[in-house]
Order: C-alpha cells, then sequence, then structure tokens
C-alpha cells in the first residue's frame, strides 16, 4: 500500500474515533487546577477553571474533587458548553463562607446556568449558614441570604448521592429547567431555621425527585408557578414545613402547575404535610390533576391542607378572593397520625371554589380518636375514608 494511503487511513481513523462516543473522556482534579482541601484557602477559580477546560472540550469530561474540605467563596459555572457529558464526581466538601455578609449580594453560592447534561455525584455542600439564622432571629437588619445550589435555564441534570447541610436559605433550586433527576439526596438544616427550603422546583418541567432525607426548617419541597409534570416518591420530610405546591397568587399573571405526584413519602413531626397554597388576591394561575398517593403522617399538624388564604405571620395580607383555581386533585391511601384535631384543611377561595377534590382511603387519628376536617368552597367526593 502506498505509504500516503496509509497515513491517509490512519488520520481518518483518529478523526473518526475523537468523535464517537466511544472517545476518551478527560478526568480533571481541582488540586491540579490549584484548589486546597484546607477549608480556608479560597479555592472557587480553580473550581471554575476546571469547569472552563471541561466546557470548552470537544468530548465528554469529569471534573473530581477528592476528600477534603474546600472553601468556595461563590462559583458560577455558566454554559453553554462545547460537550453535552459533563459528570462532576465529589468525594469531598465544599464549604461556604462562615461570614453571611461575604456573599450578602449574591442570591447564589453554587450556580449552574445554560447548561446540558451535567451530572453531580456524592459529595457534600456546607452552607454555614446558622450565623445568618441568628441573625434573622434576633431581629437585626440581615441579608436574604443565599441559595447553595441552583441550576437555572438547563437541561438534561442529573444529582444524585450529594449532601447539602446549613444552607443559608434554599438548599438546592431548580428554576426554568427541563428533564432533571435528584436522587439519593439528604438534605438538612436545624427545625427552626427561617427559609432554608430542602428542595425548590419553579418553570420547571419534567422533574423527578426520588429516594431521599430532608429534614429543615421550611419546605422539604416547594413548588412554584410553572412546574409541570413532577415526580416526587420516596421522600422522608421531617422536621420541616412539608411538601407544599406554592405559593401562588403572587403576581397577577401567573404560571400554573400541573400534573404532580408525591408518592410514598413519609412526614413526621412536620408543620404540614402535602399542602397547596395561595395568595388571597387575583391571580391567572392554578393547580390542576395533583395525585396525592400512599402517604404516612406521624404527629403532623396539618397533615392535608389547601391554604387560599395564605399569609405569614399575618402581615400586609391581601384580603381577596383568591384567583387561583384549584382542581383535580386526589388524596389516595393517605394515613398516621395528626398533632391536632383537625388533619384535613380545605380553605378554598369564594370566587373560584376548589372542585375534582378526591378523597380515596384517607384514614387519620388524633389521640387515638378520628380526627377531623374544615371545609370552604370544596367540591369533591369521598371514598373508603
Amino acid at each position: 500500500m502506498d505509504p500516503r494511503t496509509t497515513s491517509f487511513l490512519l488520520s481518518l481513523q483518529l478523526v473518526i474515533f475523537f468523535n464517537s462516543p466511544f472517545a476518551a473522556s478527560e478526568t480533571l482534579n481541582v488540586v491540579n487546577f490549584g484548589a486546597k482541601p484546607d477549608a480556608k484557602t479560597d479555592s472557587s477559580k480553580a473550581f471554575q477553571a476546571a469547569w472552563a477546560r471541561a466546557c470548552t472540550s470537544s468530548t465528554s469530561s469529569s471534573i473530581y474533587v477528592p476528600n477534603g474540605r474546600f472553601y468556595l467563596r461563590h462559583a458560577t459555572f455558566n454554559g453553554p458548553c462545547r460537550s453535552d457529558a459533563i459528570d462532576i464526581h465529589i468525594d469531598g466538601t465544599l464549604v461556604a463562607p462562615s461570614d453571611f455578609h461575604v456573599n450578602a449580594n449574591s442570591p447564589n453560592w453554587i450556580i449552574f446556568h445554560l447548561v446540558n447534561g451535567v451530572s453531580i455525584f456524592g459529595g457534600t455542600l456546607d452552607g454555614q449558614g446558622a450565623g445568618l439564622w441568628a441573625c434573622k432571629r434576633s431581629a437585626k437588619t440581615c441579608p436574604r441570604g443565599a441559595t447553595s445550589l441552583e441550576f437555572t435555564d438547563s437541561k438534561n441534570i442529573l444529582i444524585s448521592g450529594l449532601t447539602s447541610l446549613n444552607s443559608q436559605i434554599f438548599h438546592i433550586v431548580v428554576n426554568e429547567c427541563h428533564n432533571v433527576k435528584m436522587e439519593g439526596l439528604k438534605v438538612s438544616a436545624s427545625g427552626n431555621s427561617p427559609n432554608t427550603d430542602g428542595i425548590h422546583v419553579g418553570l420547571s418541567s419534567h422533574v423527578t425527585i426520588l429516594n431521599s432525607d430532608i429534614s429543615t426548617g421550611d419546605d422539604c419541597i416547594s413548588i412554584g408557578p410553572g412546574t409541570s409534570n413532577l415526580w416526587i416518591e420516596n421522600v422522608a420530610c421531617g422536621p420541616g414545613h412539608g411538601i407544599s405546591i406554592g405559593s401562588l397568587g403572587k403576581a397577577l399573571k401567573e404560571d400554573g402547575v400541573q400534573n404532580v405526584t408525591v408518592k410514598s413519602c413519609r412526614f413526621t413531626n412536620t408543620q404540614n404535610g402535602v399542602r397547596i397554597k395561595s395568595w388571597g388576591r387575583p391571580s391567572s394561575g392554578f393547580a390542576r390533576n395533583i395525585r396525592f398517593q400512599h402517604l404516612k403522617m406521624t404527629n403532623v399538624k396539618n397533615p392535608i391542607i389547601i391554604d387560599q388564604n395564605y399569609c405569614p405571620y399575618n402581615k400586609n395580607c391581601p384580603g381577596q378572593a383568591s384567583g387561583i383555581k384549584v382542581s383535580d386533585v386526589t388524596y389516595q391511601d393517605i394515613r398516621g397520625t395528626a398533632a391536632t384535631r383537625f388533619a384535613m384543611t380545605f380553605d378554598c377561595s369564594p370566587k373560584f371554589p376548589c372542585v375534582g377534590i378526591r378523597l380515596e382511603d384517607v384514614k387519620l387519628s388524633y389521640k387515638n380518636g378520628a380526627a377531623k376536617a374544615l371545609c370552604s368552597h370544596v367540591r369533591g367526593t369521598v371514598t373508603g375514608c
């Protein structure tokens, strides 16, 4: 064979290999980019340098965080990237500033924006939020705080085996995303920590939350306007405020929430179990096609609640009829104990009553007796209760 032909064929084989799914991926250890596992040296630039390398690579990449405590002041990971397969494997702990003033002007500690195909495996995020919580409890003027981890305007995301500790406010936020899976998460903060929602989903579709344990000071999972096709299964919640759709109706024109399933979850010593809440004011929003199935309640203050006169602390309450239309909500096979006599509350809008509310095989008790229900402006059916 002509040497020139041999050279051409070899070059062609290399081009095909490096542009095929079998091309070798690159592993990027953040330590090699200058990160220090000493809990005090700011490693933000090192992490972002590793991200820049992975993001500009034409092949799949893996960012590796070894054991140790890596201090990050603030980190933003922007796309779009050339590759749609970037894995982040974390064996260590990422540590936020203990001084809450450091990120006082930032809504996020770690944020991914405009990314596709990012997967996070393992690791711990330590938000060190106790200082800010104490400030808020003292009634001083305090910053709002930073969310520990946010994905925004992104798609095809996986978060698996991650632990989030003591976030200043929300632990994990999924905003304007499509096709997100979260599994095996552990979220932990004090039961009296303010605004520390475990997972918040808003303006997103096809999101799945599985096999996770959430204990915090606010909603274990909160579901905001514009959320559709959300599946939550096998989540343990407590302490916390339960799993909440809303609050809805903050805006006159607002996207609705639809096609939500909450299945095989456990609530222990929580303020609420499953809740739909909206402000008492006009709004174009809605909550429909909701399924709450196979739930276990243990000493829960409000196991089942629809509150369309939501107004925390009774401050600046609108005092109007809620415009949120709540329809086609099923409560099926929900059992356990309530911490108050009224285990079910349906306080619906007088202008747009809740319709299509179905109770099937709901058995809740209070002090070894049958619990009661409060119903206002609600239409539905009851079977097997």
